[in-house]
């Protein structure tokens, strides 16, 4: 099978078990019920995956993934917003809510099984993000610096899918999700200097020194 069909499969798991998930709950929700319900058994269910609260993580890597490659091309001097702006991060994606992402992302909150796989996505991600900004400045992926900017683009990530996965469930106009992520990573950027703009050139006249002309 090729790569392409095994994601494909993949998702195709992660989409039945998030909705057996809502329907029925985590506990009472059995790997044959989400192998049964995409016509598969439940021997190559287990060949994906190796619980069936894993099952869910194909849905919750995804935008991480796309963050990850518009970070590896960032170019220096670009800026975080500015770059991120310019390659479409922040347009509105509409297949990110009619997908179950949303309701995967509110069951963390009272799954702790789920919660323990999107917390374990962050933590991998997390990762990542150090080898990347570790590459941009120079330095080692576990050194301090690196890791707390990689921490705080991650929590920034966390939040704002929590956030609008909320704002989905209490608002019959909520924001739509390239906002509430420009909000969050405008609010981290201070704390972002790998990924500062160059700063702007002086183009204030210059005088002469000792004669103030």
């Amino acid at each position: 099978m090729s790569e392409r069909r095994r994601s494909l499969m993949r998702l195709e798991i992660a989409r039945a078990a998030v909705k057996l998930f809502r329907a029925k709950g985590v506990a009472a929700t059995t790997g044959d019920d989400i192998a049964g319900a995409i016509g598969i058994s439940a021997r190559t269910l287990w060949r994906y995956f190796p619980t069936k609260e894993s099952c869910v993580r194909p849905l919750l890597t995804g935008s991480l993934e796309t963050l990850a490659a518009a970070l590896r091309d960032c170019p220096p001097g670009a800026g975080l917003l500015a770059h991120l702006e310019r390659v479409g991060i922040f347009a509105d994606r509409e297949t990110l809510g009619t997908e179950p992402i949303a309701d995967l992302v509110r069951m963390t909150r009272t799954e702790p099984a789920l919660r323990t796989v999107w917390l374990d996505v962050h933590h991998a991600a997390e990762e990542v993000f150090a080898e990347i900004i570790a590459e941009r400045v120079g330095a080692a992926p576990g050194d301090l610096a690196v890791r707390m900017q990689a921490a705080v683009l991650n929590a920034a990530l966390r939040v704002a899918a929590e956030e609008h996965a909320r704002a989905l469930a209490q608002s019959s106009d909520p924001p739509p999700l390239g906002a509430v992520l420009r909000t969050a990573l405008t609010a981290a950027a201070p704390a972002l200097p790998a990924f500062a703009p160059a700063p702007e050139p002086d183009t204030r006249p210059r005088t002469d020194a000792g004669t103030g002309t």
